[in-house]
């Protein structure tokens, strides 16, 4: 059957991943200074200081103190935090009996983990400056910071698995990812998790072909890796293939 494909402008795409958002109030006094830092360095300056990802909607990330019980908001623009501002309890996943939010602590690391180690695999260079180097070119090709031509190779390595990464998270939001029920894609999300043996909610459908009869092939990212898996409508997994 001929693959079904649909075309979206990259206006709209960027549109349905990335709402644009309200206006910000003054961030929290422990982490008011992270205002402009780079996307990199402030991940590890909210891990120091107690935080820990909760979930993730495009180019914004909330943030979880369980010392403090305080949930942050933070949103990034061109590779540095452009704001971060206080956010509900259940924003975090906390408070309501809502705790889908703690199925995905730490995914935020899983794209960077898998790009990595594929990475190194192919590459055989494991040194720390290395690993530095490939994680700041991947924090400013998924977060859209200036690309620099003149940094190291893996760098640009880490710069071109970022960009993809955030192309799966596009893609996720889609149109076309929304023409298969809903049903079938977390069914294929969950397996996906399972067939790359990552954390629970890392895996995202990224492209959905019908195959008719109410079946369909969705394509699964988790991380750097893709599977092909054959699904019903209702959510019936049939296969998971690697792709």
């Amino acid at each position: 059957m001929k693959r079904f494909s649909t075309i979206m402008s990259a206006t709209a795409l960027l549109a349905a991943a990335f709402p644009i958002l309200p206006a910000h109030a003054a961030p929290p006094r422990d982490v008011d200074d992270l205002v402009g830092a780079r996307g990199s360095s402030g991940e590890s300056a909210l891990q120091s200081r107690g935080y820990r990802i909760a979930k993730q909607n495009g180019l914004t990330n909330y943030w979880w103190n369980s010392a403090k019980d305080q949930c942050i908001r933070v949103v990034t623009y061109n590779g540095r935090y452009d704001a971060i501002d206080s956010a509900s309890d259940g924003d975090c996943g906390h408070g309501g009996g809502n705790t889908a939010a703690a199925a995905v602590a730490g995914v935020a690391a899983i794209g960077l983990i898998a790009a990595l180690a594929s990475h190194k695999k192919s590459h055989g260079d494991s040194s720390a400056q290395h690993d530095s180097e490939y994680e700041r070119g991947y924090h400013d090709g998924l977060y859209g910071g200036d690309y620099d031509r003149n940094d190291s190779e893996a760098y640009h390595s880490g710069y071109s698995a970022g960009e993809a990464e955030r192309d799966n998270r596009l893609a996720a939001n889609s149109q076309i990812v929304r023409g298969a029920p809903a049903a079938a894609q977390r069914a294929c999300a969950r397996r996906g998790d399972e067939y790359q043996n990552v954390p629970a909610g890392s895996s995202v459908p990224v492209s959905v072909y019908p195959q008719g009869g109410n079946r369909y092939e969705i394509i699964i990212a988790s991380g750097h890796y893709r599977a092909r898996c054959s699904v019903t409508g209702d959510g019936n997994v049939i296969s998971m293939d690697p792709y």
